[in-house]
Formats: structure tokens, C-alpha cells, sequence
């Protein structure tokens, strides 16, 4: 313990890395993607909320506690309102209980992992997207664990100008191609890539493209004979559920929040439109200025 005091005292920055590597203080993981595997054995996870009293919101979970499997991808929200009459800035600190859980932990999007701006009155629900690793099932000294309580509490915080707007999370805002880069950034581009093929093919110009044509990728037959033609609703499907929506698909990976799904093809979009222009640009170029005249008669 006296470690842990002198190592705070010397250094915030180097405890908060300890914690998040080890789980320390039941602080949780991040994770880029859901498990590889889901196991049989199900938890109860638990959700607490807190605010400080310095800032005037509403913050709730919008269910009490859900079962899960481990290695299951869940996701859920709380719901945040301002109810001051001008924009704040705030952050929350989390941790789960038992403390020995936060190793096993993971979390694949969360509210947590920024400063937030909630605008006056506005109410958000804000997704969190998480999985307990099967591991949690073979570690002597937590596999009797069967509940989790997940807790969060909100501080009011005065750097704006590093917050984001928590009104990415409504439904009703419109798609961010921005914010869908920084997304594919995070939970695409362990395999894929826009010019090159990966562990999955290469994004670069995938709309209004034929599912299974990318050159050199080796698709599963049931993607081959789908006969998709990649559009929004299409890759909408697709991120949600890849093998619900087309059963013998390989992809194991899915995107719940239904945000995320659109901000991250809102940037495929912008990228295939960046990617076939210089080509319509080109073969305008080509064409003679007289081809455009009428023939004479």
C-alpha cells in the first residue's frame, strides 16, 4: 500500500497507467473488439451513478443491470441531462466491484474516456460497449464471481476546448465522417485498410461496390454468392450483425451502437466519393472539347 500512496504522490499520471494495466482498484481495460470466444458462464453487472455536487446534471443508467456471458459483446447507456442554463463540461471517473474483476473487465466504447460537453437542458443517452473476458472463469480468484457493479461518477471539469459534444450520441444528429474516421481508427484498422488488403479487404471505394471483388482477398463463399452491392442500409446491416445478415459470413466482429455504425460509413462513403472523383475528373479530361458539339446536319 505504501508503494501505491508514493507512486501517486510522485506521479498521477504513472498511477492512472498501473491501474489501467493491471486493474488495480478495480479500474477496467479497454479493448479495440469483443472476445473471441463466449463462454456459457454468465454475470450479473450491476450499474451505480454519481455526480458531484458541483454540477447540475441528471446522470442514470437506463437499465439497472443486465446478464451477460463472458465474452459476450453488450451493450447499454445512461442517460445524462443538463439541467443548468448553460453548457458544461464534465468527466467521469469509473471502477467495477469486486476490485480483483477490473482486469477482466473491457470496455470497447465508453462516455468515460473523455471530457464531455452536455449543452443547457439537452439529454443524451450515452452508449457503453463492453464484454467480461472468459478469462475471468479460469483465474482461481475470481471464478466464484457471479455479480459486477460497474460505477460511475461525473466531476464538472473547466477544459472545455479539449471536450467533445455529447450530441454525437443522438440518434437524430447528422452523420460525422470525422468522427467516423477516428472510429475506424479504432475498431477497423486491426483489419482492414482502405488500399490494402488485411486480415479483411480493403475498404478504400466500397460503396456501390459488389461484395466478395476486392482483388486477392479470400472470401467466404457465402459472401461470394450474397450478391450485396455495398449501400448505407447494406453496410448498416452489416456492421450490426455480419452473419445475421449474411448467414455463413466470417466476420465475427459487430458494432451495436447504431451512432458509431453511422458516423464509420459515413467516412467509407466520403472516402469512396474522394476515391472515384480523381478518376471522373481524369476521363473528363480525355474527352476532346469539340466531342461535346452537336454533329452537323
Amino acid at each position: 500500500m505504501s508503494v501505491m500512496i508514493g507512486l501517486v504522490a510522485y506521479s498521477p499520471t504513472l498511477y492512472r497507467l498501473f491501474c489501467a494495466a493491471t486493474g488495480y482498484g478495480g479500474t477496467t481495460q479497454r479493448a479495440d473488439s469483443a472476445a473471441a470466444s463466449v463462454s456459457d458462464k454468465t454475470v450479473t453487472v450491476r450499474f451505480d451513478t454519481n455526480i458531484a455536487s458541483d454540477l447540475p446534471w441528471r446522470f442514470e443508467p437506463v437499465q439497472r443491470d443486465v446478464k451477460v456471458r463472458l465474452g459476450e459483446d453488450k451493450l447499454v447507456f445512461f442517460r445524462a441531462e443538463n439541467l443548468s442554463d448553460k453548457a458544461l463540461v464534465g468527466h467521469a471517473t469509473f471502477n467495477v466491484t469486486p476490485d480483483k474483476v477490473g482486469l477482466y473487465f473491457k470496455k470497447i466504447q465508453c462516455f468515460c474516456f473523455d471530457d464531455e460537453r452536455l449543452e443547457p437542458h439537452q439529454q443524451v443517452d450515452m452508449p457503453v460497449d463492453f464484454f467480461v473476458d472468459p478469462a475471468l472463469a479460469q483465474d482461481p480468484d475470481t471464478q466464484d464471481v457471479s455479480e459486477i457493479t460497474l460505477s460511475y461518477t461525473f466531476f464538472r471539469t473547466a477544459d472545455s476546448e479539449k471536450a467533445k459534444d455529447l450530441s454525437r450520441f443522438l440518434v437524430s444528429a447528422p452523420p460525422d465522417p470525422h468522427r467516423g474516421e477516428e472510429l475506424f481508427e479504432q475498431r477497423c484498422t486491426a483489419c482492414h485498410a482502405l488500399d490494402r488488403n488485411k486480415a479483411g479487404p480493403a475498404l478504400g471505394g466500397v460503396f456501390g461496390r459488389r461484395a466478395g471483388s476486392v482483388p486477392g482477398y479470400n472470401y467466404s463463399p457465402a459472401l461470394l454468392a450474397s450478391g450485396v452491392e455495398w449501400d448505407q442500409d447494406d453496410l448498416d446491416r452489416w456492421l450490426a450483425d455480419p452473419r445475421g445478415f449474411v448467414a455463413g459470413a466470417r466476420m465475427p466482429i459487430k458494432i451495436p451502437d447504431a451512432t458509431t455504425r453511422r458516423d464509420i460509413i459515413a467516412y467509407l462513403k466520403r472516402e469512396s466519393i474522394e476515391e472515384t472523383a480523381p478518376l471522373q475528373h481524369s476521363a473528363s479530361d480525355a474527352v476532346p472539347q469539340h466531342a461535346s458539339l452537336r454533329a452537323p446536319k
